[in-house]
């Protein structure tokens, strides 16, 4: 049965979906100002979309995303995803590409760390519950001179089954073959001080779609839409209008 999602859903026109990373939901978009229909989706196990129990499949959370979006008869869309949420907005391109117009990866990569080290963090939720990652992940999220507490207590209100069910998709998940296979317009952004998603591997995924853009968010962490929230407004606002994506 699919996972019920909640989408907060703002704007009108040209349809902008917006998905988040892990451990997070869909109110890290809430300072974003950009146009069109915006459709800020919670992922399964995360904010107020349904929590079931890990693990979760990169898959499952695709055909959750697919469905949804079904629902709001949302087609021809550009999908804009941090971290996990980039992950499922190139597996939904490849799977769906009269669903997907564009693609706006911030914060993501085709393949992330390895799959024993995302096993190993799911196993630290399990013992510990999220306090036993969270002030690690605060830290190394935020940019160095950031004070990481507002990220500490986001990851704090994240259910640690969701938390767990994320970490397993992400490891196993390797989406370079496939992202590879793209043709559509693609920007991907990266912060100066991602220290998650560090320039050179947001570089190396740009360089999988042929013709993607790849631009540097000055300053910003590994969660820009909260760091450098006009920026990254200002950087996605110019990409949609370069590719005629009009309200």
């Amino acid at each position: 049965m699919t996972t019920p999602l909640e989408i907060h859903e703002r704007g009108r026109g040209a349809p902008v979906v917006l998905l988040h990373g892990e451990g997070l939901d869909a109110s890290i978009w809430d300072g974003l100002a950009l146009p069109g229909r915006l459709l800020a989706v919670d992922l399964r196990g995360h904010g107020a979309s349904e929590v079931t129990d890990p693990p979760y499949a990169m898959g499952a959370l695709v055909r959750d995303v697919e469905a949804a979006l079904g629902g709001r008869d949302v087609q021809d869309a550009v999908l804009v995803g941090h971290g996990l949420g980039g992950m499922i907005a190139q597996a939904l391109a490849v799977k769906r590409l009269n669903l997907v117009r564009a693609l706006v990866l911030t914060g993501s990569a085709a393949k992330r760390g390895t799959a024993a080290q995302w096993q190993a963090e799911a196993e630290a939720v399990a013992r510990g519950g999220m306090e036993a990652v969270a002030k690690n992940r605060a830290v190394i999220w935020a940019p160095r001179r950031a004070d990481p507490a507002p990220l500490r207590d986001r990851l704090l209100r994240c259910d640690p089954r969701g938390y767990r069910g994320a970490c397993t998709a992400i490891a196993g998940t390797d989406l370079m073959a496939a992202t590879a296979t793209l043709r559509l317009p693609a920007l991907v952004l990266a912060g100066t001080d991602d220290r998650v998603v560090p320039p050179d591997l947001a570089r190396e995924t740009a360089s999988l779609i042929p013709g993607a853009e790849i631009a540097l968010l000055s300053g910003a962490g590994h969660v820009a839409a909260l760091d450098a929230p006009d920026d990254l407004s200002r950087r996605i606002s110019d990409f949609l209008s370069r590719i005629g994506h009009f309200v």
